[in-house]
């Protein structure tokens, strides 16, 4: 919102100075953005006249003029056709800088003839879009009088308005604060209601459910043209540009009483009625901005005999627009909803002046004043006669008064005020006070009890005087220590970043498609009101926001990532529905190599994913193939499981149909960890690992053939082995699965290599064989495995 002192001195008598407004505002809490001040601009820039005008020597379209300035008699170069003697102009000297032309002036000559400075146009000085010469002034102006006054500019003020504050959106309402903060008096409003010769003649009609309130008056035998002086200088001021008297009074009265207004060429009405209604399907109408709109049933419509011709206190329709050959005009004054009004600006993207004020909410009971003020406005600009002024509908009932003890400033606020100042202000403020009942004016529909008018005596009497108190001081707090979720979660963070990986912190909703694919989507986990449409749905796994991470990379040039997350997850709308997900992605894209070696990052990812369990005191797992979900490649996943039931993480490559429903490129790595599924250790304490153990004996290496079924995962040999004999069995490893000839149909044979690591002594071969024995004994029972002859 912008204003300029003369504007505000309207509604105000003060003799305050530019820096004492905005630094009343900014204790009243109206918080200003900036100050432009064109004296400073053009600070440099002065007037001149011209004494003498002749031909250049060497030139035939200059002049050189003898010009009287603040710095004596000056010879000065100009090309403008325009300049003559006893012409008084704007002179700016040698060091101004221009900022129309961006130049900064220097002494030099022009074909020979050294010009010291420059007399300059409107345009030059950016104060008017086009000019044809250098700019003439009134000839009583003196010389040496700055260019800001000679023009009549004058600072112009730009303040935030909060949406809760409607009535600062217009220059009356501001200075109604700064009159209650002391800075002048608020002069009276003098709007006298001007006598209808005659009955209006068009009809207006009301819908409730789109208006609640329309006045509205006809003026015939208006002239319409350009507005004069004062008032397109007004409107330029704070933006706005001059269009003709009918429009220029609606924005003037728009942005002094923010009560906006809409006129229409009566001549182009038809049916000899306007109604305010909902629109209908299939209806549009083509706006004042050029551009056809499509109508909806949520949309208020105003409409005549022809169909839609305006959408309310959004913008009016090209086929009533005023024109310089308006002779008849139809005013209204109405009040919009605010809800309807901002969701017509939304679907529409239509942002006008009108809008941003109806959907903040204008004064329910300014209709009328504000259409006797256009009217009386209009009469004077452009003559004529006004009907009598017709009314239909009921603005909204205004909210009912309450009990305000004048006491509770201080035990709420804190601010020590007399009862006698507690009142100026708030009548000042426009509020009605009827011994301890306060009743808030029309245009305060923010204030609903006593607390809002603390907050209103506070701010008007400076936030400045609200006591300083230090708080009490507290106790350090006691240095509690982590649970055990909490450890895991920081440990399983500072071990993925170890291994290379980058974290992501993305939503914990999604679009309810992508949840879909990872089995949620439930009815009970999508949102009622979510803050975007891809965010509707809360989520079941963290991966679908790590792939659209990792896609969005990709799409920017970084198609090699590793990333990874820790936090909740949601089955369910009950509290232990949610659990905790660490989750990790691999984007493998490594550069080329010449010597053809290839590795599965698949293996990769496994050993980041036991190192973390290691991390986290996870106790031996179950491998588990086949089973994972179904948004796992089926042949390149598996589950990590505790028992039969308890799943702790799955691991694998992403199916390709998810990561197309993704938008992502595969292949994809992940795993994703359930925090919550691995056990606590059973002792209290930091679990430490234990010291090493080195036995100065040798290892020794056996290799065992075993025929199993070729559905048996390799990891299901391994495990009985290593469980056969732990104090003496180091290790197991798989290093070759064979099928064919000498191995039956349906099976596969498994080859795996111990590591033995005697503790105490050197093995006999007797107790070699014995271990032996154990060792297919237990492979045997475990998975029916026979050693291979």
């Amino acid at each position: 919102m912008k204003f300029t002192l003369s504007w505000l001195k309207e509604h105000l008598e003060t003799d305050a100075t530019i820096q004492q407004i905005v630094d009343a505002m900014t204790m009243a809490g109206l918080e200003v953005e900036d100050v432009e001040d064109p004296a400073s601009k053009l600070g440099k820039f002065t007037v001149g006249k011209i004494v003498e005008a002749v031909q250049h020597p060497n030139a035939d379209k200059l002049r050189v003029c003898q010009v009287d300035t603040k710095d004596g008699r000056l010879e000065i170069v100009c090309g403008a056709p325009n300049a003559r003697a006893g012409l008084t102009t704007i002179y700016a000297p040698i060091g101004a800088y221009v900022p129309g032309s961006g130049i900064t002036l220097e002494a030099r000559p022009v074909r020979g003839v050294v010009s010291n400075g420059m007399l300059c146009s409107a345009k030059e000085l950016e104060v008017a879009e086009e000019s044809d010469g250098i700019v003439e002034l009134p000839a009583e102006l003196p010389v040496g009088a700055s260019a800001a006054e000679a023009f009549g500019l004058e600072a112009v003020i730009d303040f935030e308005v909060t949406p809760n504050r409607p009535d600062w959106l217009g220059v009356r309402g501001i200075a109604r604060d700064l009159a209650a903060a002391g800075l002048g008096k608020l002069k009276p409003e003098k709007t006298d209601p001007a006598k209808g010769g005659f009955p209006c003649p068009v009809d207006i009609r009301v819908d409730g459910d789109a208006c609640r309130v329309f006045a509205g008056r006809l003026i015939r035998g208006v002239k319409n043209g350009p507005s004069p002086a004062w008032l397109q200088q007004r409107l330029t001021s704070v933006g706005l540009r001059p269009i003709n008297a009918l429009v220029d009074v609606t924005n003037l009265i728009s942005y002094d009483r923010a009560r906006p207004l809409h006129v229409y060429d009566a001549a182009k009405l038809a049916g000899g009625f306007v109604e305010a209604r909902l629109g209908r399907e299939g209806e549009s109408f083509e706006a004042l901005d050029g551009k056809a709109y499509e109508l909806t049933p949520e949309m208020c419509v105003i409409a005549d005999g022809s169909g839609a011709i305006g959408l309310g206190g959004v913008m009016g329709g090209e086929s009533t627009g005023c024109s310089e050959e308006t002779t008849e005009v139809f005013v209204e004054s109405a009040w919009f909803d605010p809800i309807r009004t901002a969701q017509t600006g939304r679907i529409t993207g239509i942002v006008s002046d009108a809008q941003y004020r109806f959907a903040r909410g204008v004064d329910p009971e300014s209709c009328v004043p504000g259409l006797e003020l256009a009217t009386q406005l209009i009469l004077q600009l452009c003559g004529g006669e006004a009907s009598e002024v017709r009314v239909a509908g009921e603005p909204p009932a205004p909210r009912a008064p309450f009990e305000f003890d004048r006491g509770y400033v201080r035990k709420l606020g804190g601010v020590d005020l007399p009862r006698e100042r507690i009142d100026a202000i708030l009548q000042t403020l426009g509020f009605r006070l009827e011994g301890e009942t306060v009743a808030a004016p029309s245009w305060r529909r923010d204030v609903e009890g006593k607390a809002d008018l603390v907050e209103e005596v506070t701010r008007i009497a400076g936030y400045d005087r609200l006591p300083m108190q230090a708080l009490p001081e507290l106790a350090p707090p006691a240095g509690g220590a982590l649970t055990v979720r909490q450890t895991r979660m920081r440990n399983a963070r500072r071990a993925l970043a170890a291994r290379g990986y980058s974290e992501a912190l993305t939503w914990s909703f999604m679009r309810t498609e992508w949840a879909e694919l990872f089995g949620g989507g439930q009815p009970e986990l999508v949102l009622a009101n979510p803050i975007a449409a891809d965010l509707a749905c809360m989520r079941p796994s963290v991966l679908p926001n790590l792939v659209e991470a990792a896609a969005r990379n990709a799409r920017k040039g970084f198609a090699d990532t590793a990333l990874f997350e820790i936090g909740p997850c949601f089955r369910g709308d009950n509290p232990e529905d949610q659990w905790t997900s660490v989750a990790a992605l691999l984007a493998p894209r490594p550069p080329r190599r010449w010597d053809g070696v290839k590795s599965d990052p698949l293996f990769e990812l496994k050993a980041d994913l036991m190192v973390i369990l290691e991390e986290l005191g996870a106790p031996t797992l179950q491998t588990v193939q086949g089973q994972a979900s179904p948004w796992w490649h089926p042949g390149r996943s598996a589950r990590l499981q505790l028992g039969p039931k308890n799943l702790v993480a799955e691991f694998g490559e992403l199916h390709p149909r998810v990561l197309k429903a993704l938008d992502a490129e595969g292949p994809i790595l992940a795993f994703e960890l359930n925090l919550e599924a691995l056990p606590e250790p059973k002792r209290k304490g930091l679990k430490t690992k234990p010291a090493l153990e080195l036995s100065p004996l040798m290892p020794l290496r056996r290799d065992f053939a075993f025929v199993v079924d070729r559905a048996t995962p390799a990891g299901e040999v391994v495990r009985p082995i290593l469980g056969a004999d732990k104090q003496l069995i180091a290790d197991a490893r798989v290093f070759d699965v064979y099928e064919g000839k000498g191995v039956p149909e349906g099976s596969k044979s498994v080859a795996v290599e111990v590591t033995i690591q005697p503790r105490e002594k050197t093995l006999t071969d007797a107790e070699i064989e014995a271990l032996s024995t154990r060792l297919v004994g237990a492979v045997e029972k475990a998975v029916g495995g026979k050693l291979r002859s």
